[in-house]
Order: C-alpha cells, then structure tokens, then sequence
C-alpha cells in the first residue's frame, strides 16, 4: 500500500465514521457473465470482497457492519445456482470462523433462518458462539432469507401476538430482526443499481447511500473508504434544521 494511502487510512480512522455501515453485495452474476465464467464464479470471488471489506471496516473503527447476503427473492433463481449459494455459504462458514475469531469479528445471522436445513442452522448458531465477544473489534451482521416487507409484516404479528394493542416507533423497532441494533447510518450497493431492493426499508429511513458501478467482485478498502469519506462530507439534519453533531 502507498504512503499517500496509509495517510488516508489514518484520517478516515480518527475522523467521524458511521457506527452502522449496511452493504447490498451486488453484481457477482454480472460480474462473471461479463469475463464469461459461470455464475458461481463470480459468487466465490464476492467472497473475497467480503473479507477485504471486513478487514478495511475493521481497521477504520466501524462498530457495526450488515450485509444483504440472500433475500427471500432469491428462491427464486434456478436451483442449481441456489444450490451452489448456499453450498459456498456452508463452505465460508466452516473456513472462516477461525479468521473471525483471531480478527475479533463477532458474526450474527438475521432473517427468516427457519427455511435453512437443520443442519445448516447448526452451522450458524455454532459460529455465532464461538466468534462472541464481550467486545468485538467488530459486529458482522449477516441477513439471509430476507425482505424488509416480510420482516415488516414479521413484526407486526409479533407484537400482536405479544398481546400489544399499541404501539410506538420505540417499541415496534424491538420486533424487528434488527432489534438492538443502530439503523445504518451509510448504506452501500454495488453494481450501479439505485435502488435498496426491499433492504431495511423501515431501518434506513435516514440513512446516506452510496451507489458504485463496480460489481461486488471488485469491492475492496479503496472503494469502502471512498463511501466512508463521501458519509464524512455530508451534512446530516435527519429532519430537523440543525446538521447532526458527530
């Protein structure tokens, strides 16, 4: 890395950063479409991405770090792909833990996880205890088998079925697969996609986007520190007339 660059790195790390970065991992079909390569390709290298993201996410002092890894949409690709989806998926998981681990990087799986094989849950729940910390260098939240509208609609008969009669926005946040959680305050899509795609639609009410036309593939520290420097620049007043004090 250039001396230029580790400056940048050590300015973005001591300046004002988001708590909450939320990710759209985008492009990996396109991606592998455009080089000719099957589909999977592209997949396996958005892998990759994922561990430079978390790496650079980590070294700059983000807290808190969710990604759209498979949305209840995506049942809808052909079987094979999903198949091979969620084969990689178990692949990561098996493989990673230890990184996660050593790099104190705390992972949580949210979403309709029921509709996973049993032994897949296992896979999660296992990794979601043996890389707990009491304080991790970072939080890895990690949304599969979601859509913000059914998680909406989640919530709703949650509350009901708490025998909740009225509710707040306080309160309603509590039955949201996010509960604890800060809303984001940057969120990120690839692929050159302007839209959140059924993303923490209740969750991003006030949140910065920042869209690349760069596939999820080619995500690394660079472009993650182009998004935190274009979230440090911007003038946040959240409805109100005053811009929010960092």
């Amino acid at each position: 890395m250039r001396l230029w660059e580790n400056i940048e790195r050590r300015k973005l790390r001591n300046g004002r950063k988001p708590a909450h970065v939320a990710i759209i991992m985008d492009g990996n079909g396109t991606w592998a479409r455009r080089r000719g390569l099957p589909r999977g390709a592209g997949h396996a290298r958005g892998a990759d991405a994922l561990r430079r993201t978390l790496t650079e996410a980590a070294y700059l002092g983000i807290p808190c770090l969710t990604v759209f890894a498979f949305s209840t949409e995506n049942w809808k690709r052909p079987p094979d792909e999903v198949e091979h989806l969620l084969g990689l998926f178990k692949e990561s998981l098996q493989k990673e833990i230890p990184e996660l681990c050593k790099n104190k990087i705390a992972v949580r799986f949210l979403g309709g996880l029921e509709k996973f094989s049993p032994e897949l849950r296992e896979l999660m729940r296992s990794a979601e205890a043996e890389t707990k910390q009491e304080r991790p260098a970072l939080a890895l939240n990690v949304l599969l088998n979601y859509g913000g509208r059914d998680e909406l609609v989640r919530a709703v008969n949650k509350a009901l079925n708490s025998g909740v009669r009225t509710v707040t926005e306080e309160t309603f946040a509590k039955y949201l697969c996010t509960a604890g959680l800060p809303d984001p305050d940057l969120l990120i899509r690839t692929s050159g996609q302007l839209r959140i795609s059924n993303f923490l639609l209740w969750q991003c009410a006030y949140t910065e986007f920042w869209f690349t036309p760069k596939c999820w593939p080619d995500f690394d520290g660079r472009l993650f520190r182009q998004a935190v420097r274009s979230y440090q620049k911007r003038r946040r007043r959240l409805g109100g007339a005053q811009d929010e004090k960092f």
